[in-house]
């Protein structure tokens, strides 16, 4: 008796995810015949809203029904649980695992006792980087891995290469970001330059400066001292 239960209740799921199958396969069909773009769709997913469907392309999410015909682009909020599901939805996909960042391709700047860790991607010549650095002296007691990033030209690659390539990385960075003394040309092998950016692909980092806290979290632009101390006591140690 067990037995028939058991194939009868593998017989209901079966029949219940075929719906499921079918409607994906619809949605997929329907919008990469219109749209070029959605020829690579990754995913389509179900939203909390009866008839509403995700569909992610990479990191960029949009919403469409369930035939496909109408498609929309935007921030999907919970209002009752004041959330917005597209931000939350979009900060999973592209969470950094702390422990499997390259940190080869970074050099540490230690302050204090160095116990709370941090990861930043900068460009040299990124205005708000110079703004969050500045920030970042009155914080004490962390290591923080520079991945260097230049996204901004030419200038902030030759820029890069100097201070990779300098005898002291951290004191380079921070005459140039602080001091604004430009590092002294210097050659080397600068391959995790370019591995950076590749990651940096990989992973949705589009701007800088973007932090990376010990719990994978992430936080983009010039945030103030207040807020990373927040992060910081609110990230868990790997």
């Amino acid at each position: 008796m067990k037995i028939v239960k058991l194939i009868t209740a593998l017989g209901l799921l079966a029949f219940s995810l075929v719906p499921a199958f079918a409607q994906e396969a619809v949605i997929r069909k329907n919008l990469s015949e219109k749209f070029p773009a959605f020829a690579k769709i990754d995913e389509v997913s179900k939203t909390p809203i009866n008839g509403l469907y995700e569909v992610r392309v990479g990191f960029n999410i949009f919403y469409t029904d369930e035939q496909g015909n109408y498609l929309l682009e935007g921030q999907l909020m919970d209002v009752r649980a004041r959330k917005n599901l597209t931000e939350e939805r979009i900060g999973k996909l592209s969470a950094v695992d702390f422990d499997k960042l390259p940190l080869k391709d970074a050099f540490k700047i230690v302050r204090g006792d160095g116990k709370r860790k941090l990861a930043v991607f900068e460009d040299p010549n990124c205005g708000y980087c110079k703004q969050f650095e500045r920030e970042l002296t009155n914080i004490d007691n962390v290591t923080v891995y520079l991945f260097l990033f230049p996204v901004l030209g030419p200038d902030s690659l030759a820029k890069s290469r100097n201070i990779w390539c300098a005898k002291d990385k951290p004191k380079a960075w921070n005459d140039w970001m602080l001091r604004n003394t430009a590092p002294a040309a210097a050659e080397c092998d600068i391959s995790a330059i370019k591995r950076n950016r590749e990651f940096g692909q990989k992973y949705n980092i589009t701007g800088t400066p973007t932090l990376i806290f010990a719990d994978g979290s992430r936080a983009p632009g010039a945030v103030s001292a207040q807020e990373v101390e927040k992060m910081l006591l609110s990230a868990k140690t790997p």
